[in-house]
């Protein structure tokens, strides 16, 4: 989850100039990767052979 502080200091680094929708893509972006970042400290992911394994592939 993002936190206000975050969400700032992300507007920070922004250009002075952007529209709605770049702002939306980088939150999401960023809120993704965060959650990845919690997957993978939780041991929740999948190395490539489990996939391909899971997969039937």
């Amino acid at each position: 989850m993002l936190t206000r502080e975050r969400v700032i200091s992300d507007i920070k680094n922004m250009p002075n100039e952007f529209s709605i929708d770049e702002l939306v893509e980088r939150l999401l972006f960023i809120s993704a990767v965060e959650k990845g970042m919690e997957q993978d400290d939780k041991n929740e992911v999948m190395t490539t052979e489990e996939l391909k394994l899971k997969l039937g592939k």
